[in-house]
């Protein structure tokens, strides 16, 4: 059992099958049926015909590489025989013929490693003894002090290799290159003039000086990747010495450097190829950084505030709002990643959309690699509203794998439509522990303590003590503020967000402004049904693309297919609800406690557990269609209680441990919460519950 060597997932090989497609393979074998198909493999041009290329793979096997394979026509290839090439095989015939397709990588460093298949299995290059490993390219031209202008750089977006040797044919060919003088490490040249990230992409050929912080540093199979921050964005830089080894060793995340070297477009990304590469300190460091400083502090700021529409918890939290978007805006420009954590309900999707609308186009200005936006931006759902021990032990595995391996900064964590209560404190101190700043953006009843406990709470049940009506907002109403705050140019694309979010009784205003932006009161529950069926299934997932595709469309001419996106998942949405509805009316019981009518029903015995809908969804609409002021569900160890007056349910946790001590009562999240119980002990509590309930809102 090895492990693979460009993802160090377990393998029996060096290679694991998802990863062989980025992987060179050098064959020795004698015979076509040794091939694997799907693999690339170098090989060497034996002639042309007129349907297609001639290719030997290894000394003994050769295939045919159709003209319908080329991705140009097969005259305009500049390539004789015995020139390499790379070749992916596509298939094996019976008779022993090869059919190979094109690769569009036609350079040793453009893969992320290279395996020597022999008959006996496949082998890295140092593993064979007595061998040099620059054998597997002595096709490549000579090497000088300078790489040939012809030669494709390493790509800095690559992933980092996370094991094995892979990729050691490319630095066989470029180890060469390694001088005294760049082992010194020279120092940029004071001749050239400095420019800045945002003006690169005009300059590729030309050899540029940047300054900047190094925000990220990652070591691949072939170059050394650093990523370079100035006041006006970010972008890669390639640093080789030698195949996997370090380049600079001594720069660390958080440097302040001048950097000179060529910039070069790799598979459509901006990248720089170092040349040279010093730490600044003393007065030439902290003008540098002074410049970073003044300009994060002038872009950070949101230039327009104000809110969506006049909405009296809106104004209440205008402040953290406003502080908000300045920290999100703040991690973007400092190349900070951005983890978002949100209920999988349909108002925790809505409003962590809504954020992510706001921040992927920021990044994608910042940063000049194309997957930018899946690097510094992840929105990853949560069981529940609490951010418990083991969300916060995720969370805190994944940044230390990720700051240990790619010296990549700790994240901003935002907590969306959960967190707010006393219940994620252990998970909050877990963060605070390395330093991880944290938000909270909640339209729940949140509890005082948390404000300690997190850098910005926006909460209106906080700024507002009590005198605001919280059935007026959702917490999506509260995230498109933030986000339009974050990026003013989305402004249009969230205005019909609050309307989505609100399952009844929504406010005027945002139905105004949903219908403004070309959404309906039917185009809105569409959208509401289609993302709380989907925020279901696979409910660990973000659902990137799904979930913008039900959300931002609107049905004009741009995206009518995403309108009926909508409205056939959203059928299902309530064929799925009805059903269960079905089932639930016939079992509704009706009980009255001090003229008090309470709908009970037993979620134990009469919900499908494990399908559609949640019971909490479930709960809610037989509230919502009911004529009781109070439904109760009590399952076999959770109690959830709907009513028309706001019931604090950590009060009524209080009462039932007092009525039911052995119960093992407690309660999760909060006021606005659910209570726990010992399954045992379900009689006594749901009877309890019933005259506490009575004795509360009679």
């Amino acid at each position: 059992m090895g492990n693979c060597i460009i993802c160090g997932k377990p393998v029996d090989g060096h290679v694991c099958e998802f990863h062989e497609e980025d992987v060179a393979f050098e064959f020795e074998g004698g015979s076509p049926s040794e091939l694997v198909s799907s693999r690339y493999y170098r090989g060497t041009v034996d002639g042309y015909a007129d349907f297609g290329l001639f290719v030997d793979i290894g000394d003994h096997v050769t295939g045919l590489l159709h003209r319908s394979e080329l991705d140009q026509r097969l005259e305009s290839l500049d390539l004789e025989a015995g020139d390499s090439v790379y070749v992916q095989v596509l298939d094996v015939r019976d008779n022993g013929n090869v059919d190979l397709g094109w690769s569009i990588r036609q350079a040793p460093r453009e893969f992320r490693g290279e395996v020597i298949q022999t008959p006996d299995g496949d082998v890295l290059p140092e593993e064979r003894d007595g061998e040099e490993t620059d054998e597997a390219v002595d096709d490549e031209p000579p090497t000088t002090s300078e790489p040939p202008s012809s030669e494709p750089a390493p790509s800095a977006t690559d992933p980092v290799t996370r094991g094995g040797a892979g990729g050691a044919a490319s630095a066989s060919a470029t180890a060469t290159e390694s001088t005294t003088e760049s082992a010194e490490e020279p120092t940029p040249s004071a001749e050239l003039n400095r420019t800045t990230v945002d003006s690169i992409d005009t300059q590729v050929g030309s050899v540029v000086r940047l300054e900047g912080e190094i925000s990220g540093v990652r070591q691949t199979s072939g170059p050394t990747v650093f990523t370079l921050s100035d006041e006006t964005g970010t972008v890669d830089c390639a640093a080789f010495e030698e195949a996997g080894v370090r380049a600079y060793p001594t720069v660390e995340v958080d440097d302040v450097v001048a950097l000179e070297g060529e910039v070069e477009r790799h598979h459509g990304d901006i990248q720089v190829e170092t040349e040279a590469l010093e730490v600044l300190d003393g007065e030439e460091a902290d003008s540098v950084a002074n410049r970073l400083e003044d300009a994060i502090e002038e872009q950070a700021r949101p230039t327009i505030v104000a809110p969506l529409v006049e909405d009296d918890a809106i104004d209440a939290v205008e402040t953290e709002i406003v502080d908000t978007a300045t920290e999100i805006r703040r991690a973007v420009m400092e190349a900070r990643p951005i983890v978002v954590r949100h209920s999988a309900t349909a108002d925790g999707y809505v409003a962590g959309a809504a954020i992510e609308r706001a921040v992927l186009p920021l990044i994608t200005d910042k940063h000049t690699r194309d997957d930018a936006v899946y690097h510094y931006f992840e929105r990853r759902p949560l069981d529940g509203q609490v951010y418990d021990m083991d969300a916060a032990t995720g969370d805190v595995t994944s940044m230390l794998e990720a700051h240990e391996r790619h010296d990549e900064p700790l994240p901003l964590v935002i907590l969306i439509d959960a967190g707010a209560t006393v219940d994620s404190s252990d998970g909050y101190e877990l963060l605070d522990i390395y330093g991880v700043d944290r938000l909270v953006i909640d339209d729940s009843r949140a509890d005082n303590e948390i404000t300690d406990a997190v850098s910005i709470a926006v909460s209106p049940s906080l700024a507002s003590d009590g005198e605001v009506d919280l059935s007026t907002v959702t917490t999506t109403a509260l995230a498109a503020n933030v986000a339009a705050h974050v990026n003013d140019d989305v402004r249009g694309d969230l205005e019909h967000l609050p309307a989505v979010s609100f399952w009844s009784d929504v406010p005027d205003a945002y139905a105004d402004l949903a219908e403004r932006a070309g959404y309906d009161e039917h185009a809105c529950a569409e959208r509401r049904e289609a993302v709380a069926l989907e925020a279901y299934y696979q409910s660990y997932k973000d659902k990137r693309e799904l979930v913008a595709d039900l959300l931002f469309d609107g049905d004009g001419e741009d995206g009518p297919q995403n309108g009926n996106l909508a409205a056939h998942v959203s059928e299902q949405f309530r064929s799925k609800l009805e059903t269960e509805l079905e089932t639930a009316r016939e079992n509704l019981e009706t009980r009255s406690v001090d003229d008090l009518e309470i709908a009970v029903l037993d979620t134990a015995a009469f919900i499908h557990r494990f399908n559609f809908p949640t019971t909490t969804l479930l709960l809610d609409a037989i509230h919502r269609q009911g004529s009781e002021s109070v439904t109760l569900g009590v399952g076999e160890d959770e109690l959830h209680v709907r009513a028309d007056d706001a019931l604090d349910v950590r009060e009524l946790g209080e009462a039932l441990t007092e009525a039911v001590p052995d119960a093992g009562v407690h309660v999760v999240g909060g006021r606005d919460g659910y209570v726990k119980f010992l399954s045992g002990e379900r009689e006594a509590v749901r009877e309890a519950a019933l005259e506490q309930i009575g004795e509360t809102l009679a």
